[in-house]
């Protein structure tokens, strides 16, 4: 077959053809590889996963993105992920400091509406959820470790943070900012967490004057301790996925 030549409309409609898809196949791969920038930059961060989260490789690969956790969570703490997230974009995610879980639905609602199974269905009640564990990172700033007590807005007037205060209305959460504290000693971690026996308050001075934050093996990592702490930096933060048999080894 005798080549067309180049200035002829069939040979010029072929070339732009060929040029279209080849500038559509390097966007796609391009538009794929760059996900991956933020993980070789190392500016993708370990993410907190919602209640009942599989283990991470088994929870990026069976997550769907489809967002039903988010659309659930009575007090909005559930996330999707930005492109920061490299190949995790989309997948869900919770910043305690900004919104922790605190059970307001009781029956842990994310997990029953997630389909396929990346939280777990066989996990239901709050006891056995695992997100991780509470750990105190910044003791000298520890209110209640200079004795000192809190009075006002935990988090500030202009805070949007949410918490189920059983007092108020357990079903209904309202906003941090409505619910101001009057407190001799500053035990906001332990008043506010939604766990049993996870966290304490235990003194260092022999009048019983200072004390300091103690977490304990029932801790889930809910991140409501961090939330609520109203220093800043928080003295307390939650570690992803960690356990109890972590610490212990």
């Amino acid at each position: 077959m005798p080549k067309l030549p180049k200035s002829s409309p069939r040979y010029q409609a072929s070339r732009r053809r060929f040029l279209r898809t080849t500038a559509l196949f390097f966007g796609v791969v391009g538009t794929s590889l760059a996900t991956w920038f933020p993980v070789i930059a190392g500016w993708v961060k370990s993410r907190l996963r919602p209640p009942g989260a599989v283990p991470e490789d088994e929870f990026l690969t069976s997550c769907i993105k489809c967002g039903q956790c988010v659309q659930v969570c009575p007090v909005e703490a559930i996330r999707l992920a930005d492109i920061n997230d490299a190949m995790g974009v989309g997948v869900p995610y919770i910043d305690a400091r900004a919104q922790a879980c605190d059970f307001s639905c009781d029956v842990v609602q994310c997990i029953l509406a997630c389909p396929t199974g990346s939280l777990s269905h066989s996990v239901t009640k709050k006891e056995e959820v695992r997100m991780g564990l509470a750990r105190v990172v910044r003791p000298e700033a520890c209110l209640a470790r200079m004795g000192r007590g809190f009075k006002g807005q935990a988090r500030g007037p202009h805070f949007k943070g949410l918490l189920r205060y059983k007092d108020v209305d357990r079903w209904n959460p309202i906003l941090v900012r409505d619910h101001p504290y009057d407190r001799p000693l500053c035990d906001l971690c332990v008043i506010q967490c939604p766990i049993e026996n996870a966290i304490s308050l235990q003194a260092i001075d022999k009048e019983g004057k200072r004390k300091e934050p103690v977490i304990h093996e029932a801790c889930v990592g809910c991140g409501v301790c961090e939330m609520i702490c109203p220093v800043e930096p928080t003295v307390i933060v939650i570690d992803e996925r960690k356990t109890w048999e972590d610490v212990a080894t």
